[in-house]
This record gives structure tokens, C-alpha cells and sequence, in this order.
């Protein structure tokens, strides 16, 4: 169960080598992603976002930011996450798994991100809460700000990884946003 918490948050093409070896049969890929899908659907009407996700991307977009979810979970089911979320409004753009190959910790997801919203790397601040957010954000020259809420990693972990600030929760990085790295983004165009 700790290594499977740990690799949450991996693309699942990175996930299966981190958890059953590079030299795994990858001839079983596909059908051990198929139970995967299958298992995880059954739990989507129970899907609960956390604490203040929603009013952090409503603050966001209602500061002039383009606000763009990063995912590397398949896009039907980063649709599910942000029906739970509620946000739709104020969503510039989501990118997932189906938009690349390459996944977290690959710098791909936030650097379809970065072109959807049109921004330079500069110019954007990746907020995550697993080490692949950030290594992911660092590979694409985008500052990072984590939050302790995916459960498997230690604020050291995350900072060493590449987040500059580590948060709490949610709540915590909301109540500090003009403390924040995200203070320093300018209104999008």
C-alpha cells in the first residue's frame, strides 16, 4: 500500500514500471489499466474534491488568471473530477493523460498546459501535492507550490523535488495566496 500511495499522482505509464518493475510483462499493460478503469468508475458519484480546491481556482480566475488543470489521469476521468468540483466556469482549460505521451514526472502535461493557456513558463505557478507535480513543474521551468494533501510525501520531499512553498492544505495556501508565489502572477490578456 506504500509504494501504491507513493506512485499516486504518476501517469500510469510511468505507474506500472515504478510498481512492478521496468521489467515487467508489459504485454498485461492495457488489461491491468482496463481493471483500473473499470474498479475506478464504480466509485466517481462518490468523488469528493478537497477542502477549498474549488474557492482556490474560483479566487484565481476571478484575479484575471487562466486557470488550466493538469492531470494525468485519462480525460474521462479528469471530467469526473471536475463535475465533483463544480468549477467548470471558471476552468480555462484542462489537460490530461489523452493530450501526450509522455506523463508526471515527464514536463509534457504542464507544458500542454502552459500552451492552452498561452503563457510562458514565467508567467505560471503549477500547484500540486505529489514530488511528480513538482519535478514535473521544474522540467518545464514553472514554479511549483505544493500541498501536503496527497497523503505520501513529506514537505521535505516536495521541496526537494522542486516546490518552492509547501502547504497544509488547500485552505492554508488560499488563506496565504497574496503571501505566495501565486501573488506574483499577473492577469492573463
Amino acid at each position: 500500500m506504500h509504494r501504491i500511495q507513493r506512485a499516486i499522482g504518476m501517469g500510469s505509464d510511468h505507474l506500472l514500471d515504478a510498481l512492478l518493475g521496468e521489467d515487467h510483462d508489459h504485454g498485461q499493460d492495457d488489461a491491468l489499466s482496463a481493471a483500473h478503469d473499470t474498479l475506478y468508475a464504480q466509485f466517481w458519484s462518490r468523488l469528493a474534491p478537497l477542502d477549498a480546491a474549488a474557492d482556490l481556482l474560483r479566487e484565481g480566475a476571478a484575479r484575471g488568471w487562466r486557470v488550466v488543470l493538469a492531470s494525468s489521469a485519462k480525460s474521462i476521468e479528469a471530467k469526473v473530477m471536475t463535475d465533483a468540483l463544480g468549477v467548470d466556469e471558471v476552468v480555462f482549460a484542462i489537460t490530461t493523460a489523452d493530450d501526450m505521451d509522455g506523463t508526471k514526472p515527464a514536463p509534457d502535461l504542464v507544458r500542454r498546459a502552459l500552451e492552452k493557456a498561452a503563457v510562458a513558463p514565467g508567467g505560471a505557478v503549477f500547484v500540486g501535492d505529489a514530488v511528480w507535480d513538482s519535478q514535473s513543474a521544474r522540467k518545464a521551468g514553472v514554479r511549483c507550490l505544493a500541498v501536503l494533501t496527497g497523503g505520501g510525501f513529506s514537505r521535505q520531499e516536495l521541496t526537494d523535488a522542486g516546490a518552492e512553498e509547501v502547504y497544509d492544505t488547500l485552505a492554508d495556501l488560499l488563506a496565504a495566496i497574496d503571501d505566495s508565489a501565486l501573488a506574483s502572477l499577473p492577469a492573463a490578456d
